[in-house]
């Protein structure tokens, strides 16, 4: 399923950037303005840099840029902010990151939110079910997180708010256990979706893996294939903090999608290029503020012009 990545999303990410100064094109046409030489070289990387695109990314993109110039030395700023898109639309790849769905006579689509404490990932699976019911699908949410007494708490406030069906244990119950009531649930309502959140503790490596393959088995006894997006929400002030909590996560669970929240905090537009190539995972949302229609369906087409605009 690809969701509508609509012309207000674009403008809540040109202000979302905007907010924390990652906007870099009225700073690159300044940079390309003038006499094009190493020193240029030098800085377009550091701007590249600063924006969180990552040591190496900003590297390769400088010398991209120092080889069309190379066969071209009449561009102008212009010439050289469009080839600049170009590399980085290649690096994300074009079009909306969309997130799977079944077809409805399998079931619902089932979705395993993963992610630390702290990250936003409660918050961005109400978010998610939001954007998903207002493209015209029944969702059910699932509080899976049943080690933190708050998570299950904000979860069913989340729901009861959006008026979306929710299946949950007690403190201390067994995750797998309300992971399985939840896909039977979503089964014999006919919803489209069902989003499991999970606990977000990775002090204990092999219990986090053991815990999230007893849900995954959960999901597949009543859904062979479920589950069919494992998304990882990480907060994008982070850094390379964030990529590191990523990287152990898909080592114990192959991670389909990222989640990346508080772009209009003080992390910087490039972490989404950052991240995406590190890890190799796709991005499929952003969040851009605290509303519940703030999170939004990752398009590159979108980002980068907004990006670089």
């Amino acid at each position: 399923m690809v969701l509508n990545f609509l012309k207000s999303g674009y403008q809540s990410v040109k202000n979302a950037l905007a907010k924390t100064g990652s906007l870099l094109g009225n700073k690159l046409r300044t940079l390309f303005q003038g006499d094009f030489d190493e020193d240029t070289l030098e800085d377009l990387e550091q701007l590249l840099y600063e924006a969180d695109l990552g040591v190496k990314t900003a590297m390769d993109l400088t010398e991209k840029i120092r080889e069309y110039h190379r066969s071209n030395p009449n561009l102008d700023a212009e010439d050289y902010l469009n080839k600049l898109k170009e590399e980085v639309l290649a690096l994300l790849g074009k079009g909306s990151h969309g997130i799977a769905e079944i077809p409805s006579e399998l079931g619902p689509s089932v979705i395993l939110v993963v992610g630390v404490n702290g990250s936003g990932k409660t918050t961005s699976i109400a978010k998610i079910a939001n954007t998903l019911k207002s493209n015209g699908k029944k969702v059910l949410v699932a509080a899976a997180d049943t080690f933190r007494a708050a998570a299950i708490e904000q979860l069913e406030m989340w729901a009861s708010r959006m008026e979306i069906d929710v299946v949950k244990g007690k403190p201390g119950s067994d995750p797998a256990a309300v992971a399985f009531d939840a896909v039977t649930a979503g089964v014999a309502r006919g919803c489209d979706y069902v989003i499991i959140d999970t606990a977000g503790r990775l002090q204990n490596k092999t219990h986090l893996m053991q815990e999230l393959e007893k849900i995954k088995r959960s999901c597949s006894k009543i859904i062979d294939s479920a589950p069919h997006e494992t998304l990882l929400v990480l907060d994008a002030n982070t850094g390379q903090n964030g990529i590191d909590q990523a990287k152990t996560f898909n080592k114990y669970t192959p991670i389909s999608g990222l989640v990346l929240t508080k772009l209009d905090g003080s992390a910087k537009g490039g972490v989404v290029v950052g991240a995406q190539r590190e890890l190799g995972i796709p991005v499929k949302f952003i969040g851009v503020g605290e509303n519940i229609d703030d999170l939004k369906p990752f398009d590159t087409e979108s980002f980068i012009a907004a990006l670089f605009d």
